[in-house]
């Protein structure tokens, strides 16, 4: 029986590595994006101990400059918040991208696998409609054999 080999395989193994990468570009961009997620819910919460800080100064002791920076450190916690909120939204489209390409890669990955699966299928066919004809053959010449044995007796 002849050896099986696939005229593409150069290509599968391409569509393959393709597929790979895509799949640890896909993991590196979650990573990110549970990093962003991290920062913003650290940020939030530094928000929020400043604004339990403040009622505590209020309630205290009335420090205007305390309360003045305690304000100014509310503000500025919600513009990191805000920043960190685009930076979440960027890293989330950017995980659906890796998602997208990942999708396709492995796709391709499938049909080229496919295929493979295919030509493996027909080159067995083949094989075994020559391996019929051969035993036809062989059949042939051997009932031919014996015809040509009987009629010289």
């Amino acid at each position: 029986m002849a050896k099986f080999v696939y005229r593409m395989q150069s290509i599968l193994e391409i569509k393959e590595k393709l597929e790979e990468q895509a799949r640890l570009a896909f993991a590196q961009a979650n990573k990110r994006l549970a990093d962003e997620e991290e920062k913003l819910q650290k940020l939030q919460e530094r928000k929020v101990f400043y604004e339990e800080q403040g009622r505590a100064l209020q309630e205290d002791n009335l420090s205007v400059m305390e309360i003045m920076e305690n304000r100014d450190a509310i503000a500025m916690m919600r513009d990191y918040i805000l920043i960190q909120q685009d930076e979440v939204a960027k890293a989330e489209q950017f995980v659906e991208e890796m998602r997208q390409k990942l999708a396709e890669a492995r796709m391709e990955s499938k049909m080229h696998n496919k295929l493979k699966e295919k030509a493996f299928e027909n080159f067995l066919a083949e094989e075994k409609a020559a391996e019929s004809k051969e035993v036809d053959e062989l059949t042939s010449y051997v009932y031919g054999q014996r015809d040509s044995e009987q009629e010289v007796r």
